[in-house]
């Protein structure tokens, strides 16, 4: 009688240990599996933020270029060519969510995105810059949601407890909501500046764009260590902030070169996106390391 007790007994547990070897396995494929998806779809968001920042360019400079400042027109056509290179990137994405239960968006709708970005270089010698910028928002605010899509899908939801949720959504949705404030003052501010004045519609939209930069900047820079990226970023953005009150909302006429501007805006810019390309590098390197399943504190950061 014992031995049989005994014999059950350790069949039973033989069992209990085969199926938690089984979930084990499941676990770890699964995570697995999940990295896997992670580090394309942050390869997509890094792509996605290259055209980001492309576009906003074009926006800027053929703006200045319709209100009147002819030394645009080269770089204008130089980040045109650019930009039909880079298309693809977004057809690229859209067929690696095709894969999944709930796409973030279809191949269709990456075609109807390069679609209306031809459309809208054919419209551009006849638009006024209102006109132009209106078009090229409407193009970027797509372009931004598939990337907070594919940040909160594919690496926030997934994540929860591996990466660090703030990063993830400085990288994914706050620095670029960030960097599209700021590209539309750039837009605005260097047409107010080829222009020599600043139009009532004009002066409101850029108070507006100039108070949201700075909200989307502190909540940015309150989700991660401050690091040298971080510090440099905050201190181009005031001082896009401080040339946009000073220089072209001042007065009613602006008192800065639509060039000056420009560069102003762009040094500002370009220190959020180095901001992005430091978080993406965080990210992907949290993503490759062994331990990508113990929860990672954003406090980490400074030190990758």
């Amino acid at each position: 009688m014992s031995w049989d007790l005994a014999t059950t007994e350790a069949v039973g547990l033989g069992v209990v240990l085969a199926a938690v070897a089984v979930l084990i396995v499941r676990l770890r494929r699964r995570r697995s599996d999940w990295r896997a998806e992670a580090e394309v779809a942050l390869a997509d968001c890094v792509s996605l933020i290259d055209l980001l920042k492309a576009l906003q360019q074009h926006r800027g400079l053929s703006t200045g270029w319709l209100a009147g400042d002819r030394q645009f027109e080269t770089r204008m056509q130089a980040r045109r060519r650019n930009i039909d290179a880079m298309m693809s990137v977004v057809v690229r994405a859209a067929e690696h969510e095709s894969g999944q239960l709930r796409p973030c968006f279809m191949v269709q709708e990456a075609n109807l995105f390069r679609h209306r970005w031809r459309e809208l270089i054919d419209r551009l010698p006849n638009s006024t810059p209102e006109q132009n910028i209106a078009a090229h928002t409407q193009q970027i605010e797509v372009l931004t949601g598939m990337i907070a899509s594919l940040g909160e899908a594919r690496l926030e939801l997934p994540a929860v407890g591996s990466l660090p949720t703030g990063v993830i959504r400085n990288f994914a949705y706050r620095l670029p909501a960030l960097a599209e404030c700021l590209g539309q003052a750039r837009a605005l501010g260097s047409a107010a500046a080829a222009a020599g004045r600043c139009s009532p519609v004009a002066r409101v939209r850029l108070m507006f764009l100039a108070n949201r930069a700075e909200r989307l900047l502190r909540q940015a820079a309150d989700a991660e260590r401050e690091c040298a990226s971080v510090r440099t970023a905050c201190h181009q953005v005031d001082r896009l902030a401080q040339t946009l009150r000073t220089a072209i909302l001042g007065d009613r006429l602006t008192t800065i070169a639509a060039d000056t501007f420009f560069a102003i805006a762009t040094d500002a810019i370009d220190q959020v996106f180095e901001w992005i390309r430091v978080d993406g590098d965080a990210l992907s390197y949290m993503l490759e390391s062994r331990d990508c399943e113990t929860p990672v504190s954003a406090s980490r950061l400074g030190s990758i």
